[in-house]
This record gives C-alpha cells, sequence and structure tokens, in this order.
C-alpha cells in the first residue's frame, strides 16, 4: 500500500493529468462539468514505481460544481513507466513533473497486459492488498498464463478479456454497498439458471467507516458469442428480419426473470406503491423538460400515461415487483454460436442511485428496454426500418409468453408507462452525450405522447 506520507504529493502530481484526462473518458458521468478536484478514498500500491514497470489502484472521489452530493468516486488503474511503447499510446495520461513520480509517464493500465494479469493473480491467489479484497468461488479455478486483452466497446465501465476464458469487468463509478453486478449473478448461479454467466471471482475495497465498495466481476467468457446489439445490426443491414432471435431472447429474458423470483424476495404493489412509483416517474419527465425544451409539446400526453396507470392503482388493482435486470437492451445480451442467449451487466442504470438500482421492480420494466432497443437498432439504418422493430417486438413479447403464460403486452397502460418513462430518459441521455441520435427517442416519444395511443407495442 501506498505510503500515506507519500499520498499527498502523489496525488498532487496526478492531479492535473487526471483532471484534463478525465473528462474524455467515455465512462466518465460528469461530463458538462468541470473537474475541481480529487479527495483520496483508497490509494493502493500494486507494483513498486522503482523498476520498469509501476502500477497504482486509486479510489478517488472527483469533485466538480454540483452542490448536490460530495461527488462521485471513480476507480483508477494508473501505470507508470519510463515511455510509453507505441502499442500503448492511446492509453496515455501524461507525464508527470513534480512528485514521487517526476519525470515518468502514467497511463490507463488496462491497456497493458501486464498490469492486467496482476489483477488476475490476485483474484486467482484471493489476495489481501491494502484495503483491497480479492474473492473467487473455491469450486473455480483460474489457471496462470491467460493473455490479457481490454476490450475498447465497453461504455460505462471497462472489460478485459483474458485468454477467452474469462472477462473482468472492471466497475469505474463505485458506490459503497451490495452491487447488483455481483449480487444477481450470484443468486441466479445459485438457483442453477443458465443464462447467466455465474460469478468466478470479484474484488471489493473496504475503507473505514463505508460499506465494501465491489471493484470488479470476474465471468466465463462466453467463447464465439455476438453481441445483440451487432447482430440485430447485421441481420438489418442484409435486410433480414430478427424475429426468430427477439423470439428467442423473449424465452431467455422470462427464464431469467422466473429464476430471480424463486431466487429473491418479491414484493406487491398496491396503491400506495404505484404513486410512489409513477410519482419518481414525473420528477424524471419534469426535470428531462425542463433540460430539452424539445420534449415541451409531447409533456402533456406523456404526463397521461402515468395517470393512466394510477387508474387501476386507485381501484385496488395490484402488481407484483421483483428483482429484475435494470437496464436491459440488445447490447446486454449475448447469442453463443449454438444459438443460445445469455444477459449479462446487471448493474442497472448507473446513473441511478444504487438503492433504487436494488429496489424489486415489475418485470415489465425489463421488457419495456428491450422494446425501446429494437426501435433503437430499426433507426441506425438509413431509411429506418420501424416494420423490421414492430415484428421483432411482437415476437420478443410472444417468446416472453411462451414461458410465463402471460404475455407483457396484455398489461398495456403497465407497459406503456415504463416504455414512456425509458424513452424519457433516452431523450435526456442524448441530448447530453449523443445529440445525433436525439431523433430516435424523440420518434418514440411523439407515439407515446399521442391521445389516441393503444399503449401496445
Amino acid at each position: 500500500m501506498a505510503d500515506p506520507v507519500t499520498t499527498p504529493s502523489l496525488l498532487d502530481s496526478l492531479a492535473p493529468l487526471l483532471r484534463t484526462w478525465l473528462p474524455r473518458q467515455r465512462w466518465f458521468a460528469g461530463k458538462g462539468r468541470p473537474v475541481t478536484g480529487f479527495t483520496p478514498v483508497a490509494v493502493t500500491e500494486l507494483l513498486p514505481p522503482h523498476g520498469r514497470l509501476g502500477l497504482y489502484h486509486l479510489l478517488l472521489r472527483v469533485h466538480q460544481p454540483d452542490p448536490g452530493g460530495p461527488g462521485d468516486v471513480y476507480q483508477f488503474l494508473i501505470g507508470v513507466r519510463e515511455a510509453l511503447p507505441p502499442r500503448l499510446a492511446p492509453a496515455l495520461i501524461g507525464h508527470v513533473d513534480e512528485g514521487p513520480l517526476a519525470g515518468r509517464t502514467v497511463y490507463e493500465a488496462l491497456y497493458d497486459p501486464r498490469p492486467a494479469e496482476v489483477l488476475l493473480e490476485a483474484l486467482r491467489t484471493r489476495a489481501r492488498i491494502g484495503v483491497l479484497r480479492f474473492d473467487r468461488d473455491p469450486e473455480h479455478e483460474i489457471r496462470t498464463g491467460l493473455v490479457a486483452r481490454l476490450l475498447t466497446t465497453e461504455q460505462s465501465n471497462s472489460s478485459v478479456v483474458y485468454g477467452d476464458t474469462f472477462i473482468l469487468k472492471l466497475l469505474r463509478r463505485v458506490v459503497p454497498g451490495v452491487n447488483p453486478d455481483l449480487e444477481i449473478p450470484l443468486a441466479l448461479a445459485r438457483e442453477g439458471c443458465p443464462r447467466v454467466p455465474a460469478p468466478t471471482a470479484w474484488a471489493r475495497a473496504e475503507v473505514e467507516h463505508e460499506e465494501p465498495y465491489v471493484l470488479a466481476v470476474l465471468q466465463p467468457f462466453v467463447r464465439g458469442a455476438a453481441d445483440g446489439w451487432e447482430l440485430a445490426l447485421r441481420e438489418l443491414a442484409k435486410g433480414e428480419d430478427f424475429v426468430a432471435e427477439a423470439r428467442a431472447l423473449g424465452r431467455a429474458t422470462a427464464e431469467v426473470h422466473t429464476a430471480l423470483a424463486r431466487a429473491l424476495p418479491t414484493v406487491t404493489l398496491g396503491h400506495a406503491q404505484l404513486r410512489a412509483l409513477t410519482e419518481g416517474m414525473r420528477q424524471r419527465l419534469r426535470a428531462a423538460v425542463q433540460a430539452v425544451p424539445a420534449l415541451r409539446p409531447y409533456e402533456v400526453g406523456l404526463r397521461r400515461a402515468y395517470a393512466d396507470l394510477d387508474r387501476p392503482a386507485a381501484g385496488g388493482h395490484a402488481w407484483t415487483a421483483q428483482r429484475i435486470h435494470g437496464d436491459l437492451h440488445l447490447g446486454q445480451c449475448l447469442r453463443a454460436a449454438d444459438g443460445t442467449w445469455s444477459l449479462i451487466d446487471f448493474e442497472g442504470e448507473p446513473a441511478r442511485p444504487l438503492a433504487e438500482r436494488r429496489l424489486p421492480q415489475p418485470p415489465v420494466r425489463d421488457v419495456a428496454g428491450m422494446l425501446r432497443s429494437f426501435d433503437y437498432a430499426a433507426h441506425s439504418v438509413r431509411p429506418p426500418a420501424p416494420d423490421w422493430a414492430r415484428g421483432c417486438r411482437a415476437a420478443y413479447c410472444a417468446g416472453y409468453a411462451q414461458v410465463t403464460g402471460r404475455d407483457p403486452r396484455t398489461d398495456a397502460v403497465l407497459l406503456r408507462a415504463f416504455e414512456t418513462d425509458k424513452a424519457v430518459y433516452e431523450v435526456l441521455y442524448e441530448a447530453r452525450h449523443r445529440p445525433d441520435w436525439l431523433p430516435v427517442p424523440l420518434s418514440a416519444i411523439r407515439r407515446l405522447a399521442a391521445s389516441d395511443q393503444e399503449a401496445r407495442p
């Protein structure tokens, strides 16, 4: 572990470089606001910086102009070298001018196989290094000598593949407490659900006066798997439908929901609980309308979707809620070479508080997320293919019904409310991060807000 005496000077020397580098990272959630400073949560030396390669693990609270909170905590793996070889040029953070690393170059270490292998070895040996705690399922061995490579398509986190055997998901923005990205796959593994790869190992940070932070999860790598989003886009480009795959994906989703209902507690949502749920939707809509003026013409119609859900609840209708995926879309699904679908990434929407992400929810929320994903895929081609999306949406719901005995479309009011909430979230996200994509959720907003909305996919 880093000497506490050197930690302030170490961070002082890194701060100017991180302040410039961090906002450029795809996984940084604080875009649009300047980074004003860093406070250390934990600084751990994994390899001493005096040799050819040094390695630090940092948990830093990032400060920005935001009176609503103390700042988010991010996880960094910082490599230290005298100079970077050309293959590591994309990983450059900067050159240190002062402090204990003066004259050295620091970089994002996950690009470098050697630091990534240090993490795997720590998991294999169940190491304890400073505040870091590495653990694994004792029934699963981790072989040595697996070559690491960073996946560059990850968004809100980072992933490293080890020899086509394991994949390590390194969480970037971390919070203390039970993380569903570890909690739910472990619960499904105990239930014997084959649709989710069982965790092989995981890492936490035990910081004084706080609950442990979940930092990373290691799972089996699904060899030859196709990402659902990329697969859908390939079929669209060829002019092929996706109906059979959408139906199979609906069955896989239903199997996961069924297993989660067995593995973790379920609750009944009565009038009071539904009022709280729809009030949260209204609050998100208000915030989105303030931030994205293009939503204003549709606000009344969108509110109607939430009011329509209030009425049956007030009349005594209740719904069952359970643990769900929480951020389900095509990119969270993998199809193996044999055609089997798996669901991955159970972190939920990272922008929402951890306690909210762990709340039981109606399973139709996941269904709504997948229906929106089909719509996104259909609008990624020119001209858009709305009929392709409609076919996928219907097939997915039909596949879901084959397992559960109930088609999600039969609860049209609930499905419309959740799809509306998801589309509002998408509008806000695209306006902040990908303005060119804003027309995609806005087209759904127009449909969902229409006064003659049938509330059916």
